[in-house]
């Protein structure tokens, strides 16, 4: 069983293994810092060196100390660390933080030092945050186990950081903002505690409504997706995954060495899952606290109120891009705006007032646009100038507050002018914002939270399926075998139920013919090469042959044009297929993640699914309603659904097919990648049909 966190957070006693009377010293700092914020805990410095610091008597190890410590914080070299581990273990402390660096992240010796770091661990039943992090912080108890200068207000963000620099400059960022934060965490390497156990934790703490998480890596992706999922219908997580682009990626992998994974992959488990992904760390800390102050709003429609048109115009964009819509503010409504309003102010949405605009018609403006009920959220936006009052503003937007339920978020442009402003609403809990742009994530991540908490957790269970033990007797049959075709591939996709096109493999223009007068013209041909991968691409596919003259044609035909691409290809045969009604054309697929597993994907297939890109991805194992928003979440979807009054096709017999496969890719792990492509889907009630599918084992 494993051992809780709460030694992290509510300790009785802290041990600092390696501190130092120099103030020039990290570890001085943490000594400092924990005496400096309320903390009421007892605090034993330990070095031998030393016999005071910081008024405190110093110990010359951890089993000096008379007393209980319930966490010990470890700041020496790398080489060092094991043995005190190992002394804590028997000092019967339950929790280190190990800060220092040296371990799995600079690779070679580093990664042993590591191993047996975690082999301590687990032998006295201890938890461990880090190495290589900058400690942790509990706002509520004052507990600050780092060496960050400073500290933030209290409030409602857990943060969860596995970059320490990045916890540091965020906390240096937020001190003088009056953005109140539950935790700060530093996870660093993630040998013992990971993102998912602090995400678990704070899902519990009653001091936090939000979890917000920059995120390099993840290990056990499958457990993190569940435990996201779980929480997520309750409290918000706003997520910021490092590595977005290959670069990013290999900057992750050496800063943390944290296995990276595709981002792909992360995007699929942050939707799947219920997380809010952004994309820089502005939008985690606004979404953030908008999430801590504010309450979803009842709908996706919001009115400006400004007194500049540039920005609002500059906000339209941004709410675009965020499923926000502009409300239709009513007749009424613009009406009793016109009275108390410039005569050329603007009185449809957004609302502008002009430039001239003082507190009195801030506050008569967004009184009256919020009582509209086309409205669920505003955004007020100020431009200073010289005439106005930025304090006075901030007033008004409070006033107008107080009248609602409804979210208001506002926009000070500028900076000098606006601080105390900015104090003002921040105390009030209105999140206040520079510009204009980066008001759409802000609500879009009420709006997604909203939409979480009305929704019933279904998660997908691993179950035995029946085509197990068909599909494995088949690999058996080639168990040297990783690179399979379609016609070994058909038999994979008949043993899990997955309708395939008719057809049969041949070796001669003889049997060709006694295949295709079985089958009844017209049908396909298809050249079957290991050494061709790309069959459309080495014009190794004719279809639509009507006779046995056509079909002797293009039996040479595959066969030479093959042979040209590649003069030395082992030409296995040509597969003989009946022609398939017409349809149209999707594709699915499996890739195994490193981080997440079974990574499913849909989309428009045939040879141009590259070129579109229109493809959506979650991770195995689905449930219905996943596999449902994937194909959602389309363009193939709208061509589907009868887009422009067209036809409406089988969509549900899609579903059955990414469920299937989603089942095989759990069933069988030896399984790399597996694509279908394409799937052709026929209109209502035909279902779909296999008309080709190549799979990859490890």
């Amino acid at each position: 069983m494993r051992q809780p966190l709460t030694p992290f957070f509510n300790p009785a006693s802290v041990a600092v293994i390696g501190a130092s009377k120099n103030p020039n010293k990290l570890s001085n700092g943490i000594v400092k810092n924990l005496l400096g914020y309320g903390y009421s805990g007892t605090v034993y410095p330990v070095n031998p060196k030393e016999k005071e610091i910081l008024g405190l008597k110093c110990y010359g190890n951890i089993l000096e100390v008379k007393g209980k410590v319930d966490l010990s914080v470890i700041i020496l070299p790398a080489k060092l660390i094991a043995g005190v581990v190992m002394d804590c273990g028997k000092k019967g402390v339950k929790a280190v933080t190990v800060i220092s660096g040296g371990f799995k992240e600079v690779g070679g010796g580093g990664v042993d030092l590591e191993k047996e770091l975690i082999s301590i661990i687990e032998k006295f039943e201890m938890r461990m945050i880090g190495p290589n992090c900058v400690g942790t912080m509990n706002l509520s108890t004052g507990l600050n186990t780092t060496f960050i200068r400073g500290i933030p207000a209290v409030g409602g963000i857990g943060f969860i950081s596995q970059s320490g620099a990045v916890c540091g400059g965020v906390v240096d960022h937020v001190i003088h903002l009056g953005i109140g934060f539950s935790h700060f965490l530093s996870l660093g390497n993630e040998a013992d505690v990971t993102e998912t156990d602090m995400i678990e934790y704070l899902a519990d703490d009653e001091d936090t409504t939000v979890i917000s998480a920059y995120i390099e890596g993840v290990n056990d992706g499958g457990r993190f997706v569940r435990a996201a999922r779980e929480v997520t219908r309750n409290k918000p997580i706003v997520v910021l995954k490092a590595g977005r682009s290959a670069e990013g990626a290999k900057a992750v992998s050496s800063h943390t060495g944290s296995l990276a994974g595709s981002h792909t992959a992360y995007t699929a488990a942050f939707t799947q899952s219920g997380m809010i992904e952004v994309r820089t760390i502005q939008d985690l800390l606004n979404c953030s606290m908008a999430l801590d102050w504010l309450k979803p709003p009842g709908g996706n429609r919001a009115v400006i109120v400004t007194n500049s048109g540039g920005p609002a115009a500059l906000a339209s964009d941004s709410f675009s891009e965020n499923n926000v819509a502009l409300a239709e503010l009513s007749k009424t409504t613009q009406s009793l705006l016109k009275d108390k309003l410039n005569p050329s102010a603007q009185v449809a949405n957004p609302v502008d007032m002009l430039g001239g605009a003082a507190e009195e018609e801030y506050a008569h403006a967004l009184t009256k646009a919020l009582q509209d009920e086309s409205v669920d959220m505003a955004l007020a936006v100020l431009v200073p100038q010289s005439l106005v009052n930025p304090v006075k503003i901030a007033e008004a937007i409070i006033d107008a507050s107080k009248q609602t339920n409804k979210p208001i978020i506002a926009c000070l442009m500028g900076y000098t002018s606006i601080q105390e402003a900015r104090d003002m609403l921040h105390v009030n809990k209105i999140p206040m914002i520079d510009y204009p742009t980066q008001v759409g994530v802000m609500f879009g991540s009420l709006l997604k939270h909203g939409k979480n908490l009305k929704k019933d957790i279904v998660i997908a269970k691993e179950i035995e399926s029946s085509s197990k033990v068909n599909v494995l007797s088949l690999l058996r049959k080639q168990p040297d075998l990783k690179l399979w075709g379609e016609h070994l591939t058909r038999d994979v996709l008949e043993a899990c139920g997955i309708p395939i096109v008719s057809g049969q493999l041949v070796n001669s223009v003889q049997d060709a013919q006694i295949s295709a007068e079985a089958l009844g013209y017209p049908v396909v041909l298809k050249g079957v090469s290991k050494d061709v991968m790309h069959k459309s691409d080495a014009q190794a596919v004719v279809v639509n042959i009507k006779n046995l003259a056509e079909l002797k044609d293009a039996y040479q035909r595959i066969i030479d044009n093959m042979l040209r691409v590649n003069p030395e290809a082992v030409i296995d045969g040509i597969l003989v297929e009946k022609m398939a009604a017409e349809g149209k054309e999707v594709i699915i697929g499996m890739k195994r993640d490193p981080s997440f597993g079974p990574l499913i994907m849909f989309g428009m297939g045939g040879i141009f699914v590259e070129l579109f890109e229109d493809v959506a991805f979650r991770i195995a194992p689905l449930t219905s309603e996943d596999a449902s928003k994937m194909i959602q979440n389309t363009k193939a979807y709208q061509l589907l659904n009868g887009w422009r009054g067209g036809e409406t096709y089988h969509i549900s017999a899609i579903e059955e097919v990414i469920l299937k496969i989603s089942q095989l890719a759990i069933d069988i792990p030896q399984i790399s990648e597996i694509e279908i492509n394409p799937l052709r889907v026929f209109p209502n009630g035909g279902g779909t049909l296999a008309l080709d599918c190549r799979m990859i084992l490890y």
